[in-house]
């Protein structure tokens, strides 16, 4: 069994989440061991979905800042709550009863840099996921189907409920400030913890429950989105496949806008710092984890 942490801690990035946030907040709430902690990052929501933290007497933190986004939200919350255990969650999900003791057993192994739940559509439960892949130059992911009852290791990790400790979040700088508002964060950290010499751990037994939706309710630009994943491959991959993910992104309308921003970032410092550091390459990661483009 995985020794107990001091405390967890568990951060919350929402933005206009409606009536999910409360959902969220609750299920953690009543799920967490003793002298567990959860931080809110409100990132400039306007819908009032906070207020009823205040009912709470600070029980829960929150810490309101204006649409600095997902990696920076996550990063700000890790850096002001204190345990030694940090779950980063979305605001649109529901914990199961007892997730906590079968994550942090696979936590424990010093190797694991971040450890998920199966996730579970919380309309259709019947509609689950068991970590993600790489899926082609564009580059997108795909949900990998349950390969056994054990806990095992995956090629990328949703971070809508995922367990990292402190220290692996410090030595890794966290979340990558140079990403832009949303998309592909999550998968940037899971392939980053990879080419460092962590590993990515599902545990299929414990189940979170997510809201997966059409709409999102806050403003969107395709060209943070677009950002991301040209910053992804500039970072982390090789010259051949650099090529060929800017080949697939070209073509969409908003690819002149993120090579902008791209090139108004710190992308050649950070490829710089990550090879400084990385003890395996992109050959070594898509040769374990595929696909082969």
């Amino acid at each position: 069994m995985a020794k107990r942490p001091n405390k967890i801690s568990v951060v919350v990035c929402a933005l206009n989440e409606g009536r999910n946030l409360r959902r969220t907040v609750e299920s953690y709430r009543d799920t967490l061991p003793a002298k567990s902690e959860i931080t809110v990052i409100d990132d400039g929501s306007e819908d009032g979905s906070t207020n009823f933290l205040k009912k709470l007497n600070g029980a829960v933190r929150v810490i309101r800042t204006q649409h600095i986004g997902v990696a920076r939200a996550r990063n700000l919350g890790a850096t002001r709550s204190s345990g030694d255990v940090i779950v980063f969650s979305d605001a649109h999900v529901e914990a199961g009863p007892g997730w906590w003791k079968p994550m942090l057993d696979v936590l424990a192994n010093p190797r694991a840099g971040g450890v998920a739940p199966t996730i579970a559509d919380m309309t259709d439960t019947e509609c689950k996921g068991w970590g993600l892949e790489l899926k082609g130059p564009n580059p997108s992911e795909s949900w990998l189907k349950k390969p056994g009852d054990a806990p095992f290791r995956a090629p990328l990790l949703p971070w809508c409920s995922t367990a990292m400790r402190r220290d692996t979040f410090e030595a890794t700088g966290g979340f990558d400030n140079g990403m832009l508002r949303w998309g592909s964060i999550d998968n940037e950290m899971s392939v980053r913890l990879w080419l460092l010499g962590y590993e990515c751990w599902v545990v299929p037994e414990v189940e979170f429950r997510h809201v997966f939706r059409e709409e999102r309710p806050y403003d969107m630009e395709w060209s943070w989105a677009i950002h991301n994943k040209l910053r992804i491959s500039f970072v982390h991959f090789d010259t051949p496949r650099i090529a060929r993910v800017v080949g697939a992104l070209r073509r969409h309308k908003d690819f002149p806008a993120a090579a902008a921003l791209l090139a108004e970032g710190d992308v050649s410092s950070r490829r710089k710092e990550i090879a400084a550091r990385r003890v395996h390459d992109a050959e070594w990661y898509f040769e374990r984890f595929g696909p082969s483009w």
